[in-house]
């Protein structure tokens, strides 16, 4: 099954090692069984947009300026009385732990810092999110969704999207929402910003998400799983107040609450590797102990025992994996060259997630044939050449271009 907007012909970036297969962020509640919706990252004289809009980083931004301009905006919202002035959303990861360190210490903001729970917590994970609040002095939310709910929900979006991931992106980007209407709170932050990684043209140089992205307009459609919300409370009884925290705030609401996402790294000059350094020495962050199946890095998005499959089933989709992702960053920000990415991605994007396998299919209630078969029920032609009858681990399948 190919997206019906996918590029025939697979490019590769020369500056970085992305594809023309990668799909921009997409407002989450329209994605539909075609993929409909979706658009390929945007490429001019073969370089993809993410590699030049993290270019201006580091010769067109003056940094000093942008943190006057920050500190200006910060003081329409700091807290006077010590009461919480900003949400930092997160999982105790290098990247939230940095956000909110910097916010409270750099900026003198007073952050309340929320998560959305992962569906099943991995050891180190665990470890993590428990030491951010323990160790850095900042107060956390945890919420945690029905076992029952997001399971069937993470089922349906696998079967229906080749998505398992969505429910939780949903509830991650829906939930701090509501939070912030909760609690009186309507500054929010995030990282980077959207066009660091590939976006929309009306993004450039953005440093507020776009309310598309996390607020509704009245009498829109909402799909859930590829699902109008009616089809998932009459066939798979999940009703509307068992996902109301997964779903977009409407329109309206957001503006009366004056609600706002901002991107820390359009005022900050946000990098992973130093995100690390300080989380390890303020909170004891912990790496995962091995390499993680797919990469070659141990420090990126380990808290979630579904995340290898999210980045799996990406990869079957749109030809391109987890190590294409870590190294095109790395190759942006200056730590690895070109030549050394594309044998990273030569010896590990194709690697199949073994550890958490099991645990996946019993989370979401499916066999490991059928896993197989949906998984080549959405691989494009255009992608993948067969080349064996024996399905285990995906090995009968080969890539028709890879980055060189």
């Amino acid at each position: 099954m190919k997206n019906s907007n996918q590029n025939i012909k697979v490019e590769f970036c020369k500056k970085c090692v992305m594809s023309n297969q990668k799909v921009l962020p997409s407002i989450v509640t329209d994605d539909n069984k075609d993929h409909s919706n979706k658009v390929n990252i945007p490429f001019k004289n073969s370089i993809c947009n993410a590699c030049v809009e993290v270019e201006k980083k580091y010769k067109k931004i003056d940094w000093k300026e942008r943190e006057i301009k920050f500190k200006n905006f910060l003081n329409k919202y700091r807290s006077r009385n010590g009461s919480y002035d900003c949400i930092v959303p997160g999982s105790g990861g290098k990247d939230s732990v940095f956000q909110a360190q910097i916010l409270k210490e750099k900026y003198n903001m007073n952050p309340l810092t929320f998560t959305f729970s992962p569906h099943i917590y991995t050891e180190v994970g665990m470890k993590n999110f428990h030491n951010w609040p323990l160790k850095a002095d900042v107060p956390n939310y945890l919420f945690t969704p029905s076992g029952r709910v997001h399971s069937k929900l993470t089922n349906l979006a696998f079967n229906n999207l080749l998505h398992p991931f969505q429910p939780f992106i949903l509830g991650q980007r829906n939930m701090v929402v509501h939070m912030a209407k909760k609690f009186k709170i309507p500054l929010i932050f995030q990282g980077e910003p959207q066009s660091e990684r590939g976006g929309m043209e009306d993004e450039i140089d953005q440093f507020e998400m776009l309310p598309r992205y996390w607020s509704k307009k009245k009498n829109q459609k909402i799909l859930v799983a590829g699902l109008e919300l009616d089809e998932l409370e009459k066939k798979h009884d999940i009703t509307k107040f068992d996902i109301e925290y997964y779903l977009p705030m409407d329109e309206d609401e957001a503006l009366r609450e004056q609600i706002r996402i901002i991107y820390l790294g359009y005022f900050e000059n946000l990098q992973p590797q130093e995100n690390f350094y300080l989380a390890a020495k303020l909170t004891d962050f912990k790496p995962n102990d091995r390499r993680t199946e797919q990469t070659y890095s141990k420090y990126n998005s380990i808290d979630d025992k579904i995340d290898p499959f999210h980045y799996y089933t990406a990869y079957t989709k749109f030809g391109y994996g987890r190590c294409t992702e870590e190294a095109s960053i790395e190759i942006r920000e200056g730590y690895i060259n070109r030549d050394e990415a594309v044998k990273l991605v030569h010896k590990y994007d194709h690697e199949f997630p073994e550890r958490y396998f099991k645990e996946f299919l019993d989370y979401i209630k499916i066999s490991e044939n059928e896993f197989y078969e949906k998984l080549d029920e959405f691989r494009p032609s255009h992608l993948w050449d067969k080349v064996g009858n024996d399905p285990t681990h995906c090995k009968n399948w080969r890539l028709k271009v890879k980055v060189e």
